[in-house]
C-alpha cells in the first residue's frame, strides 16, 4: 500500500538572504513527506556511499551504492505529535511560508527516521544551522553566522548556498555528529581538555529550496580532519509502497 500526506507547506519562497536561509533550515519537517536520494560522505573513507528512501515519520531504507544488503529502519521518534498529526502545533511562519520560529523546544529536531548516525538526522532536518542557545541561560540565539547567501544549482535542483561559521551558541543535534564539526561542537562533546588547534573556520553549506534538506556541507579551510557530505535528491513526495520497508 502506498501512502501520501497532505500536510506539506511548499509555498514559493523569497530571494535568498541570511534570514531566509535560517528560516529554510528550520522548515524541512513541513516541506516533504517522502524523499529518495543518494549520499556521499567526506572524507570518503568515513562512511560508504548509499542510496536511501525515507518516508516520514518512521521508515527508512538504505542500500550501499556498490551493492550489498539493504538496511531497513522503522522508528517513530517518541510519543509526542509530529508534523502531519492533527494535534501538532503549527510553527510561526514568515509571509513566504518558511518557518520563523518552531513552536516547542529550542530546536524540536525530529529524530526519526534515523540511520546509523545523528548526522543523518541533522542533514534531513538542519535546524541546528539556524537555532542555537546560550549554554548558561538557555536563551535562543543564532547557532551560526550566515554570510554570502546565493542561489545555485545543486545536482539539478535549486539550492541556496552560504558560508557558515558556528557561534558559541551552536547546538548540534549530537555534538559528536555535528553538521559543522568545530571547536564549539567539540567543547560540548569533550570539554576544554579535549579541544584541538586545527578546526575549520567556515563551511560552505547548501540547502535544497524545495525540501530544506542540507544537501552539501564542506570545510572551506582544508583541515586535515575536515568533514562534509554531498546529497543528490532524486525524488520528493513520490508514493512509497510498504514493501520497500519490509
Amino acid at each position: 500500500m502506498a501512502r501520501t500526506t497532505g500536510w506539506r507547506h511548499t509555498s514559493p519562497v523569497t530571494a535568498p538572504t541570511s534570514d531566509a536561509f535560517a528560516a529554510l533550515a528550520r522548515s524541512s519537517p513541513w516541506r516533504w513527506s517522502t524523499l529518495r536520494f543518494s549520499l556521499r560522505w567526506y572524507p570518503e573513507d568515513r562512511m560508504r556511499p548509499v542510496h536511501a528512501w525515507v518516508r516520514r515519520p518512521a521508515d527508512v531504507r538504505v542500500e550501499p551504492e556498490n551493492g550489498g544488503p539493504a538496511t531497513v529502519v522503522h522508528e517513530r521518534p517518541n510519543d509526542r505529535p509530529l508534523p502531519g498529526d492533527p494535534d501538532f502545533p503549527e510553527p510561526i511562519r514568515r509571509t513566504d511560508g518558511l518557518v520563523a520560529r518552531r513552536g516547542l523546544a529550542w530546536a524540536d529536531a525530529f529524530d526519526a527516521p534515523m540511520y546509523n548516525t545523528y548526522l543523518w538526522v541533522a542533514m534531513l532536518d538542519p535546524v541546528e544551522l539556524a537555532e542555537g542557545h546560550d549554554p548558561d541561560t538557555g536563551e535562543r540565539l543564532p547557532g551560526t553566522v550566515i554570510e554570502g547567501v546565493a542561489e545555485v544549482d545543486h545536482l539539478g535542483r535549486r539550492a541556496w548556498e552560504a558560508v557558515l561559521r558556528p557561534t558559541p551558541a551552536y547546538q548540534p543535534r549530537c555534538a559528536c555528529c555535528a553538521l559543522l564539526w568545530s571547536r564549539e561542537s567539540d567543547l560540548i562533546e569533550y570539554g576544554p581538555e579535549g579541544l584541538r588547534e586545527d578546526y575549520p573556520e567556515a563551511y560552505r553549506v547548501r540547502l535544497d529550496v524545495g525540501t530544506g534538506v542540507c544537501v552539501l556541507a564542506e570545510d572551506l579551510d582544508g583541515s586535515p580532519r575536515g568533514r562534509g557530505h554531498s546529497l543528490r535528491i532524486e525524488a520528493v513526495d513520490e508514493p512509497m509502497d510498504d514493501g520497500l520497508f519490509l
